[in-house]
């Protein structure tokens, strides 16, 4: 049984304008806080994770280490966890769950950080993937706030080839019930099983692929790994809650918000903080170049690669060397001085 606390928001109005009632965030912290309240880590969660897939980064003598560090692991609204399709009640349940973007998440978080606990200065913001994003966006919302920010495999917005691979994954998730949207609360894990398999080309790299290392992982044949890994984490999901974080992942763009008005540049130069931008070398998900473009215009960032086969799943905590080069940039992030 996963163990998390629960944050009541009360009745929010969300960026779309309407108003999800009762919300809540669930969240987990590890360490303790200061008195000072400056030894603060808020590592958000990416699309269908939940905080206890975040918890290979967390470990003493670690970077995100609890004995040092207060670390705060806010779920992503529609997993499950935090207000989802699967846990609201009518009228937002399922399929009526209203739509929710990155901006959202950021705003929520924030209350969290400051009305829970108290929390004005965060010495490091970090995720993975859609993560690393909920980062960007931190450090672009707030940026007095925010001493140092790192995204691995995460870019700071979702470029077009990106989008379209989420499409993908919609379109097989859809594609179960005919692409008819009155049947959508139809939807049942078994669908989940196609959108699997569509991910599975881009969760990896092409090497991974040739060179088979699915077999390190203990499986014997493609197909093994195929229904092992990808069918069975999608088939644990609920389809709405996909749904959800699908429209989330589609949409996101730190400069998507009434700060910014979509001008995606001006986002960046505005981030304050110290950056690290970490891709995957070989990431067909959230790429490498794209990440290059980003790191040029935020004014503190440094760019390092991640050399690796394993693709977008360089950050998931998956192989060691790819662990322990992440965890070597945090550490190495953390020890800078800031000027704030």
């Amino acid at each position: 049984m996963e163990e998390f606390e629960i944050f009541n928001l009360g009745d929010v109005t969300l960026q779309s304008g309407v108003t999800l009632p009762s919300a809540f965030l669930a969240y987990k912290t590890y360490g303790k806080l200061n008195e000072r309240k400056d030894n603060v880590i808020v590592y958000p969660t990416a699309f269908g994770d939940r905080h206890v897939n975040n918890e290979w980064l967390i470990g003493n003598g670690m970077a995100l280490d609890p004995q040092k560090y207060f670390i705060i692991v806010p779920n992503l609204l529609g997993n499950g966890l935090s207000s989802s399709p699967s846990n609201t009640p009518a009228p937002f349940d399922k399929a009526n769950f209203p739509q929710v973007t990155i901006y959202d998440n950021i705003q929520l978080q924030y209350r969290l950080v400051t009305e829970k606990f108290g929390i004005q200065k965060i010495a490091l913001v970090v995720g993975w993937s859609l993560g690393g994003l909920q980062s960007f966006q931190w450090g672009a919302s707030y940026p007095d706030m925010v001493e140092r920010i790192a995204s691995f495999c995460g870019n700071a917005k979702t470029w077009p080839q990106t989008y379209v691979v989420l499409d993908g994954l919609k379109a097989a998730l859809l594609a179960s019930v005919g692409s008819d949207s009155t049947k959508l609360n139809q939807l049942t894990s078994d669908d989940m099983r196609a959108v699997g398999r569509v991910y599975a080309g881009w969760g990896l790299s092409q090497t991974f692929y040739k060179e088979e290392l699915f077999r390190e992982l203990g499986f014997d044949s493609l197909e093994d790994f195929a229904v092992g890994v990808w069918e069975k984490s999608f088939m644990s999901m609920d389809p709405h809650n996909v749904l959800a974080m699908l429209w989330t992942g589609q949409h996101a763009d730190i400069s998507a918000n009434p700060t910014f008005n979509g001008e995606f540049d001006e986002a960046l130069k505005s981030i304050e903080a110290i950056t690290y931008i970490l891709p995957g070398s070989t990431d067909l998900f959230c790429t490498a170049d794209n990440n290059e473009y980003e790191a040029k215009l935020v004014p503190n960032a440094e760019y390092h690669s991640i050399k690796s086969v394993w693709g977008h799943f360089a950050g998931r905590g998956i192989n060691s060397t790819d662990n322990t080069f992440i965890d070597d940039k945090l550490k190495r992030l953390l020890a800078l001085r800031t000027n704030r």
